[in-house]
Order: structure tokens, then C-alpha cells, then sequence
């Protein structure tokens, strides 16, 4: 793995150790918000991996396909509801009219995204070890 595989994937794994925590503290939009970037930038580390430039898109289900695309086993990943999670990069950054996302999002939902997007860099994990 180069460094700048390694560098995409620290920040993935960081990104995924705060949506922990903010879940954890009851912070469910933010948690949110970090599980959606966690999983956004390992997927691009595969990208990077093979010798691509990252797209400036926010889009998992397209950041998969792309992956598939290129030759890798996404199969897993498109199993996952990841549209959800691509949203919420969105909506749980700014107020939907009187309402801020804060009171927006609870544990209903940023259990299944810390899920997903767990299952998410687990399965890049295993597809940057492979080689």
C-alpha cells in the first residue's frame, strides 16, 4: 500500500472513530455524517490504490461501481442500502427548515449507518490487503 493509500484510509478510520464517539454522546447526526465520510474516503482509497483519481462525488453506490467497474468485488457492498448513507452526507449537515438535524437524527439512525459503513471498511480492508 503507498503512502497515499495509507493516508486515505487513516483519515477513513479516523472519520469512523468520531462517528463512534459522537454516537456514543448522543450526537446522531453527526455520527451520521462521520460514517458517511469514513466509508466515502476508503472506497476512494481503493481508487487511488488502482492508479485513479477520485471523483468529486459524494455518491457510494457510484464510488462502488466505479470499483466494480475497474475489475473489483464490490458484491458485498452492493448488498447495503448505501444511497441512505450517501444522503445523509447532506442532510445532517444543515436545518431542514425549523428543524435542525440535530433534532432530526437519533440512534434509529446512526446505528445502521456506523453499520454499514463499518461493513464498508472492513470489506476495503480486506480488498487493499488482497492487493
Amino acid at each position: 500500500m503507498t503512502p497515499r493509500v495509507e493516508a486515505w484510509m487513516r483519515q477513513a478510520e479516523s472519520d469512523m472513530a468520531v462517528a463512534r464517539l459522537s454516537a456514543e454522546q448522543g450526537f446522531h447526526s453527526q455520527a451520521c455524517y462521520h460514517a458517511g465520510q469514513a466509508a466515502e474516503k476508503a472506497l476512494k482509497a481503493v481508487l487511488v490504490a488502482a492508479g485513479s483519481t477520485p471523483p468529486y462525488s459524494h455518491s457510494l453506490d457510484r464510488l462502488v461501481e466505479a470499483l466494480a467497474d475497474l475489475g473489483f468485488n464490490m458484491g458485498p457492498l452492493r448488498q447495503l442500502h448505501l444511497k441512505a448513507l450517501s444522503r445523509m452526507n447532506t442532510e445532517t449537515r444543515y436545518p431542514h427548515g425549523d428543524a435542525a438535524p440535530a433534532d432530526l437524527f437519533d440512534t434509529n439512525d446512526s446505528g445502521p449507518a456506523l453499520s454499514m459503513a463499518t461493513i464498508v471498511l472492513e470489506h476495503i480492508q480486506s480488498t487493499l490487503a488482497a492487493g
